[in-house]
């Protein structure tokens, strides 16, 4: 592979290869090519990385004085006062976040629009270096502060594809700068690592549970209904016939447990793991609201191709001969020793996180790794995965109501989650409402809570009564609306409902979506 197959460049030089890097030969790396290349591979993977950031950080932006403000459901500064407290001095690096400088509200809306110009930035290819760095910052530091609300996988999956994105920028102005050393093959392979981890870890923890609706491929015959947000079209889908349903179930089990081995098989073997990966993740998509997380596996997924296998685009010249930018250098041995050290720290940092889910034996029990692993969790650079371990079979969900006379109660109605019955399910798009989320987990606790007579989980619930009572203007910001448009509630209370989805001929008679029955209700307080 030359320079001058690369996008915009008719006649260009050859691209040196780094000593870190040497063309792949023979079967070397699974490849059969001689002088594979992944100079635009690496490129359209960090411009993914960008636009995955750049949907993260907006989405935050427009929830996070709701969240983190003074008047939001957990404020920053009061969590970083805790912290201090019980942590002493060991407290900035236990956690790591920029906001122990500022935690104002000035100071989170300004993180989430300087976090957004960074990972546009990246998007347009300009400093990666600089705003792969500058948006792995500024990510951690809100996730420093996250609590409930940045504990997901997505979140860890984007902190680790972030140092990854970190450790693969080149160092250029721009990407597609000439003179550009060939990706290191180091780097690459812990991005096919981390992807590899990720898709069969989802499918392992399925079967690992022993949970009847995975191994009867039944799941997803109330997976639609179950889900944290579904979408209109999963009520479409909940029509499916059976066979249907335990097919796809079957399918995607082959997917996540099988494709996984086909990344170290060879170019072909990849093509086809890429194929299979992608499409399993557009079927989620379709079904399901899940923010940015099927847009980040997809983009994990791209290290899978090399250049030859990517679409060739020209890009305009700015004149005759004129270089895309200016590389700015740095020792290729440098890059060499820098990388293998990453690559064993994030191994010894993950291999046995891996080897945990697949043995139940504890991280720890490796040796020489539980002080590795102490001293670097706060970076979070590493983490387990799979979702939907134990399918939910039922659907509870929680309905906070408020009155200003004590008669007529209305409910706070939320922009995402099931509420009225006759609203179409959304589709939320690539952003994550935090909200909606946690409230399908509040759900679910207070359910158990109520059979058990205990305390199971941590709750928002609460927390969001108490600022609903003061009428937080932030907080009914991540709502669709104040039911009493200003005059203030002298009451609230909650129920627990079980709701599930219409079937045709209840949706034709009635114009519903959903069904509920009442599991309980709590006094007004």
């Amino acid at each position: 592979m030359t320079d001058g197959d690369a996008p915009g460049a008719a006649k260009r030089p050859v691209i040196p290869v780094s000593a870190e890097s040497p063309p792949e030969r023979g079967r070397a790396g699974g490849d059969h090519a001689r002088g594979v290349s992944y100079v635009r591979t690496r490129a359209l993977f960090l411009r993914g990385v960008g636009l995955v950031y750049l949907v993260a950080f907006l989405s935050l932006h427009a929830q996070v004085l709701g969240l983190y403000g003074h008047d939001g459901l957990l404020p920053s500064t009061a969590y970083l006062d805790r912290a201090r407290n019980v942590l002493g001095t060991d407290a900035p690096w236990q956690v790591p976040t920029l906001f122990w400088l500022d935690a104002s509200d000035a100071m989170l809306r300004t993180v989430c629009a300087v976090g957004a110009v960074s990972a546009l930035l990246l998007v347009a290819g300009i400093a990666p270096l600089f705003t792969t760095s500058t948006c792995w910052l500024l990510y951690l530091s809100l996730c420093g502060i996250g609590q409930l609300f940045l504990g997901y996988q997505w979140d860890a999956l984007l902190l680790e594809t972030g140092i990854l994105a970190v450790l693969w920028s080149p160092l250029a102005w721009r990407l597609g700068a000439d003179g550009v050393r060939e990706p290191s093959r180091i780097v690459l392979w812990l991005v096919r690592w981390l992807l590899f981890r990720l898709m069969f870890a989802s499918g392992f923890v399925k079967l690992a549970s022993g949970d009847p609706t995975w191994w009867s491929l039944t799941a997803l015959t109330v997976h639609y209904q179950t889900q944290p947000l579904p979408s209109w079209t999963a009520w479409y889908a909940n029509l499916l016939p059976l066979w249907l349903q335990k097919l796809s179930c079957g399918v995607m089990f082959l997917i996540e447990l099988g494709l996984p081995f086909l990344i170290v098989l060879g170019r072909r073997a990849r093509v086809i793991a890429f194929a299979g990966f992608v499409a399993l993740q557009l079927g989620i998509t379709a079904t399901g609201n899940y923010g940015f997380f099927n847009l980040l596996t997809i983009v994990l997924c791209i290290p899978l191709l090399d250049d030859d296998m990517l679409p060739r685009v020209r890009l305009p010249e700015r004149g005759r001969g004129a270089p895309r930018g200016r590389v700015l250098g740095g020792p290729a041995r440098v890059r060499a020793v820098v990388h293998t050290a990453a690559a064993v720290v994030l191994v010894l940092l993950s291999a046995p996180l891996l080897l945990a889910q697949l043995t139940g034996l504890s991280p720890a029990s490796v040796p020489g790794v539980a002080p590795l692993v102490r001293a670097l969790a706060p970076l979070r650079l590493t983490s387990t995965y799979g979702l939907f371990a134990v399918m939910t079979t039922t659907r509870p969900e929680l309905t906070i109501e408020g009155t200003v006379d004590g008669i007529e109660w209305r409910p706070y109605v939320f922009r995402w989650k099931p509420g009225p019955l006759d609203r179409r399910p959304p589709i939320v798009g690539l952003g994550m409402p935090r909200l909606d989320w946690q409230m399908w987990f509040d759900a679910l606790h207070v359910q158990r809570m109520l059979a058990s007579g205990g305390r199971s989980g941590s709750l928002i619930t609460p927390l969001l009564l108490a600022r609903l009572r003061e009428r937080s203007p932030a907080v009914l910001a991540l709502l669709d609306g104040d039911p009493f448009d200003g005059t203030p509630p002298t009451a609230l209370r909650w129920r627990l409902d079980e709701y599930r989805f219409t079937d045709r001929a209840e949706r034709t008679a009635t114009g519903d979506w959903w069904q509920r029955t009442l599991l309980h209700e709590e006094p007004a307080r």
